[in-house]
């Protein structure tokens, strides 16, 4: 089957060149973006309530910028002062550099990792009884837990957001020939928005094993599976299956 449509269950990325404007460009094939999830934040009040506090610690863990937004408008909200001797371990180059919207960028303070958890566990190992904290939606990645007790890293989990599902009721259906999913989340969206959703031959394209299992579990049919000993990135797996589904178009 031919493909001529794609959604991505993401935010359209900031203006400019990325990878599927140009995968748009190279197959004329049409790309569009509507989040299937939506973060929202736990009021401070209810925060409280775990009796868990960004004064109380002065090492943070982010795998994310959501987790960086709220982190500082918990602290804003709690009347925390931002100690300028804090110390921000993050999961990549990407969500460092994030951190510039709220503290001055000095490398003293600010440790990026590799692209996820696993490259930054030896950097938290160094920090010898550093007890961290990490700010997280109430949806936690199981692999995140387990790779910080694997490393005897001391944590403290404080859930500041909560990942909901986006109304797509303005969809009216998904009659794309590929959906493109990056969380379990984004599965179960679909299928709450649509629950009368049959695959047939809508291609589903996934990142990741949870997502991947999510798909499973619902007796789904994962299409596109990334990554993959091919495939690191979404945008490389998209470009050859539809250079495959296409020939002769």
């Amino acid at each position: 089957m031919k493909v001529k449509s794609i959604l991505v269950s993401q935010p359209e990325p900031q203006a400019g060149t990325n990878p599927y404007t140009q995968l748009a460009d190279k197959h004329k094939v049409k790309v569009d973006f509507r989040p299937f999830i939506e973060v929202v934040g736990v009021p401070a009040a209810d925060f409280r309530k775990d009796k868990v506090s960004p004064a109380d610690h002065k090492a943070f863990i982010f795998t994310s910028r959501n987790a960086i937004d709220h982190f500082f408008r918990m602290c804003e909200e709690m009347r925390v002062a931002i100690n300028p001797d804090w110390k921000y371990f993050c999961v990549s180059e990407a969500v460092a550099f994030y951190l510039q919207k709220f503290v001055p960028y000095r490398k003293r303070k600010i440790y990026p990792g590799t692209g996820n958890l696993a490259g930054l566990i030896p950097t938290l190992k160094k920090q010898r009884g550093e007890h961290f904290m990490l700010p997280t939606s109430d949806i936690l990645n199981p692999d995140i837990p387990e790779l910080l007790e694997k490393g005897n890293i001391k944590w403290t989990r404080a859930t500041m957001y909560h990942t909901v599902a986006s109304d797509l009721s303005d969809l009216s259906d998904v009659k794309y020939d590929i959906l493109v999913f990056f969380s379990p989340e984004g599965i179960r969206s679909l299928l709450k928005n649509f629950p009368d959703f049959k695959q047939e031959n809508t291609r589903i394209a996934a990142f990741g094993n949870t997502t991947q299992q999510a798909i499973a579990e619902n007796s789904l049919r994962l299409d596109i599976e990334v990554p993959a000993p091919k495939f690191t990135s979404m945008s490389q797996a998209l470009d050859a299956y539809i250079e495959e589904a296409n020939k002769g178009k």
